[in-house]
């Protein structure tokens, strides 16, 4: 089976369950976009109390957790793998095709108007390494094959020793601590990449596992979901310290746990192979890129077409909250089984063979 970027990895073969789970997990960052991308927040932080405001929060505080989910699936299949050429311009043309084509369909409808600096913009792929999903995750892509380094002459000890290191630094010591701590997503995707790649090194083998780890995702998904509503309820008392506040960043140490506790069960999670889960998980990325490709995206498809707004105002949005995300799903995982299936394999056989005319030596 012909394998595409867009699984953010790059297993020899795809496992259903893991398909699964990057599925579930792009529905809940697609839910996320729908209630912070779309102006309903100002709405939901005046009056949160509200049952409305209460689902919507609860709907919508998986985004960063789901990031997290993302890059352990990364680094769990890439610290047994090697970065080539070839995989590397599948990433990067992938997300240049989606910038240039949607940026055009844009400009075609009369939305926006063409300027030549929005276009040359468009052509780099990197826009700021913050938190930037896309840009942070290029970047971070760029240094698997130095982490593979670095992973490979540790030995077991040392590895933990490691993580313990970096979530302490980056996770503990900002969140928990009070101690101010710079980072930016890349580093916190490469300290991920030490927690997944000991998981795939060092299995955890425990007869039971998976209900285990379902009951420890039951557990941490219901403390997540208090946390939010402990929050709101403070805010009642004047204590407002945002309702994502204990899981809202990647480096948030609820939002690891989760995110490790749900990779842990679906890896071990014993499903039937199935093509056509296989076929949609591959595309996941994608629907990321298209759905939240820019603000002018963000604009039209959550506050101009879908009016999240305008629904918060009646009983409609419990149903619309749910059934928009999966549509938006939908319409953009058929949109990249297209590209696929069309357009995909010409274009990085063409880009590769380019670049080995000029650079032989290219792997």
């Amino acid at each position: 089976m012909q394998q595409s970027t867009s699984q953010l990895s790059f297993p020899k073969t795809r496992n259903s369950n893991l398909e699964l789970y990057r599925i579930i997990v792009m529905l809940a960052i697609v839910a996320h976009h729908y209630v912070v991308n779309s102006g309903l927040m100002s709405l939901m932080d005046a009056d949160p109390l509200n049952p409305k405001s209460v689902f919507l929060y609860l709907v919508g505080m998986w985004g960063k957790t789901g990031i997290n989910c993302f890059v352990l699936i990364t680094g769990y299949f890439m610290c047994k793998s090697e970065i080539t050429l070839r995989k590397f311009l599948k990433l990067l043309l992938e997300i240049e095709f989606y910038n240039i084509v949607i940026h055009f369909v844009f400009v075609a409808c009369g939305y926006i108007d063409f300027s030549l600096s929005s276009f040359l913009w468009l052509l780099f792929p990197i826009h700021g390494i913050s938190d930037d999903f896309v840009s942070c995750y290029m970047v971070f892509f760029l240094f698997i094959p130095f982490l593979n380094v670095l992973i490979r002459h540790l030995d077991r000890s040392q590895h933990i020793k490691l993580i313990m290191l970096c979530v302490g630094i980056y996770s503990l010591f900002d969140r928990m601590l009070g101690i101010k701590v710079t980072s930016n997503d890349s580093i916190w995707f490469c300290i991920l990449y030490f927690v997944s790649s000991y998981l795939q090194l060092y299995p955890i083998k425990k007869d039971g596992s998976v209900g285990f780890w379902r009951w420890m995702t039951i557990f941490s998904l219901l403390i997540a979901m208090t946390s939010v509503y402990a929050l709101l309820y403070l805010a009642r008392y004047g204590v407002h310290l945002g309702a994502y506040a204990a899981i809202g960043r990647p480096s948030a140490p609820l939002a690891l746990i989760v995110s490790i506790c749900v990779f842990m069960y679906f890896k071990d999670l014993n499903i039937k192979q199935s093509k056509f889960i296989n076929t949609i998980g591959g595309g996941t990325f994608a629907v990321l890129l298209i759905h939240a490709n820019s603000n002018t995206m963000r604009q039209w498809l959550w506050r101009d077409l879908c009016d999240n707004v305008g629904y918060y105002a009646t009983n409609m949005i419990y149903i619309h909250a749910i059934l928009i995300p999966i549509a938006v799903f939908i319409v953009c995982s058929m949109i990249e089984y297209i590209r696929m299936k069309t357009i995909e394999k010409p274009l990085i056989d063409c880009t590769y063979n380019l670049i080995r005319k000029y650079l032989p030596n290219a792997k």
